[in-house]
Parts: C-alpha cells; structure tokens; sequence
C-alpha cells in the first residue's frame, strides 16, 4: 500500500486534472451539437491534414537527427520518434520521451544520457516556438490578453533554460571540477554523478555547433509552419472562413495544454486548451470541441499505426518497453551514461 501512495503521487494529480477539464467540457458543451458538428465536417479536408501529419512527423525526424549530431541513421531516428509518441500516448509520467532515448540508445550505440540532452533540448524549442506563435496570434484575438502573459511568461523561462545548457556546455570542464570538488565526500555519488554528466554534456555539444544548431532551428521553424497548414486545414473542415491566425493560436494554446499533467496523451488537458483557444475566436464551443477531438484523434492514430509499426520490426510490444523502462528506473547506476 505504501509503494501505491509513494507512486500516487506522481501519477494522481495529472490524473484529477484531467478528469476535471474532462467534467467541465460535459457540462458547457452541447454534446447534440457536437455530435453534428463532426457529422457535417468536411472529410477531405481533415483527410489532406491526416497526409500532412506524416509530413510533419519526417521533418521532426531531421530536428532530432540534427540535434543528435546525426550520429544514427535517419531510419532509426524516425522509428523511434514515432514509438516515443506512441509511448507517451498510453503510457504515464511522459515515459515516451526516456523511451526514445533508450529505444535509439540500444539501435545506434549512443549513451542514454548522450541522447536524453538532445530530447530536452528539442523540448525546449518546442515551447519557446509554441509561445512565440501565440504572441503573434494574441494581437488578433479579442479577449486573450491572458495567454499573451503566460505566453511571455513560458518564453522567457524557455530562453532562460536554452541559455543555461548553453552555459554548461560551453564551460562543462569548469562544472566537471567543481562537481569533483563538491562531492569527493561521497565516492558512490562522485563515481556515478561524473559518468552522468559526462555523458550529459556530450549531448549538450550541439548548442556549441553554431551551424548545427542554426540547421536545427531551420528544421524546427519548417516542422512548425507544416503544423500550422495541417491544423489550419482541420480547421477549415469545421470553420470554412477560420483565418490562419486563429490555427496558430489554437496550436499555441494546444501545446501549453499537452504540457500540463494530465492523463497519458494530454486526455482531458489538450481538448479543454484547443478547444477553449478556438471557442475564443469562434464563439462556438460545440464545433471547437469537436475540432479538438478530431485532431487528438488523428494524433493516436498516425502515431499508433506508425509506433505499432516500428515496435514490431525490433519484436517489442507498448507493454514490453514499458516494463523494460520501469526496470531500468529501478536499478540504480543505470543511468549513469549508459
């Protein structure tokens, strides 16, 4: 009983969030309406933004492969993508993202704390990009000044956070000494917190490589703009005269939402940000949820048929890797450069 209250509290407060976003949208949002919302919806448009979705996954491929210095093959870098989304669509505390740096670490040879860097920074653009879309949008919006705050607000810490790896991969023999030098006391700790970081910094060189990274930004700056045309063709199937700048405020909102706790997948989190963001615009709730529904849909469905896929080609299941990454958090070391 113990270890399930020590584990409640990890898994418990995504868990209530969600189910409260999930019981505020049935009791504001006409569910008739809804329905036929999804009914009427122009299915050649959501279906040219379904094909655009794989797109969108090829050039996130080339953002990590760049960020992992393309030391793994393109091939195993986009299998693993795709099964770190399927992870982190059913599986709790975000373990896609550990999951693509062990599944890629066991193809290519890498360190798992050489690869995690890589996935951290990829995080980080993510957010700073998602804010900078939504300051753009908030001017259009009428009643949003609240995410223009929150917007500069995740930014700023973003950048904060961006300059800091910078900082540590730029002066990593200074923070190796005074590591040393502060934990000598405790051999265990010296041993395996120096491997760590060792490790740690190898996947922080990147910020070094000033043309390497501006290939990273390029690539990312790419993924984001397909984002906007795939989610602004969704919404032209529901909103036939939605403006674009209402996509890349829905899209900025989504991904502060797919940030919060939350049930795995962003249940609950992601349909009450999207669909909230577009209801603002809009001033109609049942056809922004729906839109948000239908492309969180598409999302488990690309990456579940693409995930499934490349999970069996190494002859792993979800519930195999799961247990795989449980067992390695328990051993203690292992993450050590591994």
């Amino acid at each position: 009983m113990s270890n399930f209250w020590k584990s409640a509290r990890r898994w418990l407060p995504g868990v209530l969030i969600s189910l409260a976003v999930i019981a505020v949208i049935l009791y504001f949002v006409d569910l008739r309406r809804l329905a036929e919302a999804i009914r009427s919806a122009d299915y050649r448009l959501l279906l040219a933004s379904l094909t655009i979705s794989v797109g969108w996954l090829a050039v996130r491929g080339l953002v990590w492969r760049t960020l992992l210095r393309e030391r793994a093959s393109y091939r195993d870098v986009f299998l693993t993508l795709c099964e770190g989304y399927l992870l982190n669509n059913f599986l709790p505390f975000r373990l896609g993202e550990f999951g693509r740096a062990f599944l890629l670490g066991r193809k290519s040879g890498l360190g798992f704390m050489e690869i995690l860097p890589t996935i951290v920074i990829e995080r980080v653009l993510d957010l700073a990009f998602s804010a900078a879309i939504l300051l753009s949008a908030v001017p259009f919006v009428v009643g949003a000044a609240g995410a223009e705050q929150v917007a500069y607000i995740v930014g700023g810490v973003m950048l904060v956070g961006l300059v800091a790896l910078y900082f540590l991969a730029r002066y990593r023999d200074w923070a190796m000494r005074q590591f040393d030098r502060l934990s000598k006391r405790w051999p265990r700790l010296h041993k395996r917190g120096g491997n760590f970081l060792e490790s740690m910094f190898s996947g922080l060189t990147i910020l070094m490589d000033g043309w390497l990274f501006v290939r990273a930004l390029f690539w990312m700056t790419l993924n984001w703009a397909i984002a906007i045309l795939q989610f602004y063709l969704a919404l032209l199937a529901f909103f036939p005269h939605a403006q674009p700048m209402w996509a890349m405020f829905g899209l900025g909102a989504a991904a502060f939402g797919g940030a919060i706790p939350s049930l795995p997948g962003a249940v609950g989190t992601y349909e009450g940000a999207l669909g909230g963001a577009l209801a603002l615009v809009t001033g109609d709730q049942a056809t922004s949820l729906a839109t948000a529904l239908i492309v969180h849909l598409f999302s488990y469905l690309v990456y579940g048929i693409l995930g499934t896929y490349a999970l069996s080609t190494e002859g792993e299941t979800l519930m195999g890797v799961y247990r795989q990454l449980r067992k390695r958090q328990e051993e203690p070391g292992r993450d050590s450069g591994q």
